[in-house]
């Protein structure tokens, strides 16, 4: 599955209650899902650890939409095979 397949499923899915929610209530989930993310990547249990991966690229995609943003054509932009700062694959940007 590609990038913008996931983010029209979501779209399909959720955007009637994304675009009610708004652009500052779905970024506020999203926020909260990376925390989520960010205490189960202190544990071992991968399973919740990738539950948590989904819902961030979900809540991410969401937003997306509601902003009317394609994050497939907004990545590939900025990421196309090389590092955006130093232009490089891999990155040779100093520490």
């Amino acid at each position: 599955m590609r990038i913008q397949e996931f983010q029209k499923m979501m779209r399909d899915l959720y955007y009637s209650r994304d675009s009610k929610r708004g652009v500052e209530g779905t970024f506020n989930w999203l926020v909260d899902e990376v925390d989520e993310l960010g205490e189960e990547l202190k544990g071992s249990d991968k399973q919740a650890m990738e539950k948590e991966f989904a819902d961030v690229l979900a809540w991410l995609a969401s937003l997306a939409n509601i902003m009317g943003v394609n994050l497939e054509q907004a990545a590939l932009s900025k990421y196309n095979n090389k590092c955006p700062k130093c232009k490089q694959l891999p990155c040779r940007c100093p520490f």
